[in-house]
C-alpha cells in the first residue's frame, strides 16, 4: 500500500485529469486540483483543494507546486482537432502543454519537489516509429501543432534533474474498463486504445513506484493489437 503523499494534479477538469484525481483519493492521498475552472470538483471530497489559475501562467503555477510531494500533469486541449487544425484553438494556447510543464518545472526545482508524472502521447518521442501508418497520417494531417507541443513537452522534462516520468498512452476512451495498463519502457502495446481510468490508475501508483523514473511508459489496453 502506497504511502499517503500530497498530489498536484495540473489538467485536473479534464478527463484523464479527474480519473486520475478519483485514484489518488481512493489510494489515500491528499490531492490539489489545478485547473481554469477547478472549483467544480470540490465537492469530491474533503481531502481535495482546487486551485482556480492558467497553466502557462508561472506565478500561477508556483503558488500551486509549493508544499506539495508530487505533481501530474495531464495538460491538453479539449477542443475539436478539425477545428483547432484549421482555425487554432479558441480557449486554449497551442503550447499549453511545453509551456505548461516547463512552468511546473520551474517551480518543483524553486520548492525541493522531486517526483513529476507526465502524461504525454503514445507516438512522440521514443514511441514515433512505432505508430501504425493511419496514425501516422492523422498526426500529420491532423494534430500537427498538438503533436509539435507534445514533442516540445517531453524535451523539457526530459532536459530536468527531476524524478520524472513520461506517460504515453494509446488511443484514449472514456471506457468503463478498470485496471491496470500493459506498461511497456520498449513501447510495445496490445490494443491500440485504453481508457482513462487505467491511465489514471497508472498515473496513481507513477507518483511513487520506483521502477518508471526517467523512463518513458508506453501504456495500452489488454486485448488483441
Amino acid at each position: 500500500m502506497q504511502e499517503a503523499k500530497k498530489i498536484l494534479v495540473v489538467g485536473a477538469t479534464g478527463g484523464t485529469g479527474r480519473a486520475a484525481i478519483e485514484e489518488l483519493l481512493s489510494a489515500g492521498h491528499r490531492v490539489t486540483a489545478f485547473s481554469r475552472h477547478a472549483d467544480q470538483l470540490a465537492t469530491i471530497s474533503d481531502r481535495i483543494t482546487t486551485i482556480n489559475g492558467d497553466a502557462t501562467d508561472p506565478e500561477d503555477i508556483d503558488r500551486a507546486v509549493r508544499g506539495h510531494d508530487a505533481v501530474i500533469v495531464t495538460l491538453g486541449i479539449r477542443e475539436n482537432p478539425l477545428r483547432v487544425r484549421l482555425f487554432g484553438a479558441a480557449r486554449t494556447p497551442l503550447d499549453v502543454r511545453s509551456a505548461g510543464t516547463r512552468n511546473v518545472i520551474t517551480a518543483m526545482r524553486k520548492h525541493g519537489v522531486r517526483r513529476l508524472v507526465v502524461q504525454s502521447s503514445f507516438g512522440v518521442g521514443d514511441t514515433r516509429n512505432n505508430l501504425r501508418l493511419m496514425d501516422r497520417l492523422f498526426f500529420s494531417l491532423l494534430l500537427k501543432p498538438q503533436i509539435a507541443d507534445t514533442e516540445a513537452q517531453e524535451r523539457e522534462v526530459r532536459q530536468s534533474d527531476l524524478d520524472w516520468v513520461l506517460v504515453q498512452p494509446v488511443h484514449l476512451t472514456d471506457d468503463d474498463a478498470d485496471g491496470m495498463p500493459i506498461a511497456s519502457v520498449k513501447g510495445q502495446v496490445q490494443q491500440f486504445k485504453i481508457s482513462r481510468k487505467c491511465v489514471a490508475r497508472f498515473l496513481s501508483q507513477a507518483v511513487q513506484a520506483p521502477e518508471y523514473v526517467r523512463q518513458s511508459v508506453a501504456l495500452s489496453g489488454r486485448g488483441v493489437p
